[in-house]
Formats: structure tokens, C-alpha cells, sequence
């Protein structure tokens, strides 16, 4: 579904990303994990579009199609989800009307039929069943006054209803408490699919408890240095990241 090849990135003349090379197949979830500063979010941002951030080597493929030569809103088309690690508050839209518009723009751009706001409201009821939520975020202003919990969890309702094939989680559970790191996590699990892929980008393993990953990825300094299980996020939890660091130099 993914290929990333020899990919270089950065932003205001700075590199960042330093030459990533990773494949991500339909139904896995990858972690990436690394310390701060590694390129973990830069990563995030490139996949989704993000106009900052300039490529300067390498490819991404998604779907047979050139990624990389696609703006943000085709990306979106075509399947490509970002849960931002610090999601916008939008005054005066209410989620309901902000979903409803992105999931009938996806539509129309597919040359589907849009939906109305019957079929929009009984199709939100069946994705708030399938992740085992109730409807207390819906006539809420975007994020406006949202907890940080809350803020996340609205992130994967977004993630529920627009059916993403790529779902790229930027640090999720940071700045989440236990319980709330669990209920986007369960959720999350609820929508696992063998059609559906999910990048995970995380500092702490803790997650990984309960969105059990089929590989982990550590980057440091802008480059993948050790690829393994999720054994390898466990062995993060314990000796941290310096001895990766030490390894890598020494290579």
C-alpha cells in the first residue's frame, strides 16, 4: 500500500528526514518510535501534505500513485487520513455539520451520491456503535473546549467515518491519561481491517499495550536506525533510547 523510498524532507532549509525507507502493507500496523526531535512528526506531516515541510529526495508511492505529487485534499480522496497530535478547535461548526461535509466532499469527489442529513445522521449512529461511543461530542463546536481526551477521541470518530485506507496516528496518547489512552485504543482496534493500514507515531510504548503493532520502527536523527516486533517497543520501555544512539554511531 506504502512505499517509502530514500525519503529526504525538511523545513526552512533544516533536514529532518534523512533518508526513510519503509513498506507498510494493507491490514498492518506499523510504530514508529524515537526520541524527541527524531523526525517522527516531520514523517506524519509529509505523508499527509503538509505545505511546510519541503521534499528534497526520495519517493513515496501509495496505491501505485506518486504520493508526493499529490495535494493534500487528493490525498484525503484517495484514502489518506492525519490525527493530528494537536487537532484544531474550530468555533461556530458543530462536528455533526463538519462531518457530514467531509465525509459528502470525499463523495463527490468519488462521484458518489452525497448524503443527506437522514443518511449522514443514521450512518454516524452505526460508526459511534462500532466504537462503542455515545453522541455527547457531536453538536459540539470542532474541538472548541475539548479536553485532551476528548480532542483525541474526536480525532478517531473523524477516522470511523471517513473510512480512511492509510491512517497515519501522530502521538495520539500524548498528553493522555491512562483511561483515556485506552478508550482511543480500543476504538482504534474496533477499526482495524485487512484493507485498512495504520501508522502509528509515538515517544512511549505505552500504547502499544493495547494497539498491538505487527512491526516497530525506531528513528533517530532523521533516519530508521532498528526495525524489529513489538518485543523491540518493550525493550524501548526499558533501556530507553541512548543505547540505539550508541549502536548507530558506532555503525
Amino acid at each position: 500500500m506504502l512505499e517509502i523510498r530514500n525519503l529526504h524532507a525538511g523545513v526552512e532549509g533544516a533536514e529532518i528526514l534523512k533518508g526513510i525507507d519503509l513498506t507498510v502493507n494493507a491490514g498492518e500496523v506499523h510504530a514508529v518510535m524515537g526520541p524527541n526531535g527524531s523526525g517522527k512528526s516531520t514523517l506524519a506531516q509529509v505523508l499527509a501534505g503538509h505545505s511546510a515541510y519541503e521534499v528534497t529526495a526520495g519517493s513515496v508511492t501509495y496505491d501505485g500513485r506518486d504520493l508526493l505529487g499529490m495535494d493534500p485534499d487528493e490525498r484525503a480522496i484517495a484514502g489518506v487520513f492525519l490525527a493530528f497530535q494537536y487537532p484544531v478547535e474550530i468555533r461556530g461548526i458543530t462536528n455533526a455539520y463538519f462531518l457530514q461535509s467531509a465525509i459528502n466532499a470525499v463523495r463527490k469527489a468519488r462521484g458518489e451520491e452525497e448524503l443527506d442529513t437522514l443518511d449522514f445522521a443514521e450512518l454516524l449512529e452505526e460508526k459511534l456503535k462500532v466504537i462503542g461511543w455515545d453522541d455527547s461530542l457531536i453538536h459540539r463546536a470542532v474541538n472548541d473546549g475539548f479536553s485532551g481526551g476528548e480532542k483525541k477521541r474526536n480525532e478517531i470518530l473523524q477516522l470511523a467515518v471517513l473510512e480512511p485506507r492509510l491512517a497515519v496516528l501522530d502521538e495520539t496518547d500524548s498528553g493522555l491519561d491512562i483511561d483515556a489512552v485506552k478508550a482511543v485504543a480500543e476504538a482504534v482496534n474496533k477499526l482495524r481491517s485487512p484493507d485498512r493500514a495504520f501508522v502509528v507515531v509515538t515517544h512511549y510504548q505505552r500504547i502499544l499495550n493495547y494497539i498491538v503493532p505487527d512491526h516497530v520502527h525506531v528513528l533517530s536523527d532523521g533516519c530508521i536506525v532498528r526495525s524489529g516486533s513489538r518485543d523491540l517497543a518493550l525493550e524501548l520501555e526499558a533501556k530507553g533510547y541512548d543505547w540505539l544512539r550508541e549502536e548507530s554511531a558506532v555503525v
